[in-house]
C-alpha cells in the first residue's frame, strides 16, 4: 500500500467516530435531540442539527483533503468542548464509572491533540517548525 493511502486510512480511523455519531443523530434524530438534554445543553434541536452538520462537514473535509486544516481545528475543538461538557469525572465519586469516565477525557484530549497535528500538518507548520 502507499504511503497516501495509508495517511487516507488513518485519517479514517480518526473521523470515524465522527462519521458514526453524526449518521446515528441523522438516523436517530430524536436520539440525537435526548442525547442533547441529557447534558444540559440548550436548545436541543439546533445543538443535533449543528453537531450532524459538524460531524459529518468537518469529516469530509478532512477526508476529500479541501480545507483539510480548517476541519481538522473545528473538530478538534468540538471535541475539545464536548469532552468538557459530558466527561467531568472530577465531579464524580471515586469508583469503577468516575475511572472510566478519566479514561475517556484523557482520550479525547488526545485526539484534539490529533486533530491539531492533522490542521498543523495540512498547512505545511509542523515540518518547519518541529
Amino acid at each position: 500500500m502507499g504511503a497516501r493511502l495509508l495517511a487516507w486510512l488513518g485519517l479514517l480511523g480518526l473521523c470515524a467516530a465522527y462519521l458514526q455519531g453524526g449518521l446515528n443523530k441523522l438516523l436517530d434524530l430524536q436520539g440525537g435531540i435526548a442525547e442533547a438534554a441529557h447534558f444540559g445543553l440548550p436548545f436541543p434541536l439546533l445543538v443535533t442539527i449543528g453537531t450532524i452538520l459538524l460531524e459529518l462537514g468537518a469529516s469530509a473535509m478532512i477526508l476529500s483533503g479541501r480545507l483539510r486544516w480548517l476541519g481538522a481545528l473545528a473538530l478538534g475543538g468540538f471535541t475539545l468542548a464536548a469532552t468538557f461538557v459530558a466527561l467531568r469525572y472530577w465531579e464524580m465519586p471515586p469508583g469503577q464509572p468516575r475511572f472510566m469516565a478519566a479514561n475517556a477525557f484523557f482520550e479525547h484530549l488526545g485526539l484534539a491533540g490529533a486533530f491539531l497535528l492533522v490542521a498543523l500538518y495540512d498547512k505545511g507548520w509542523l515540518a518547519r517548525r518541529a
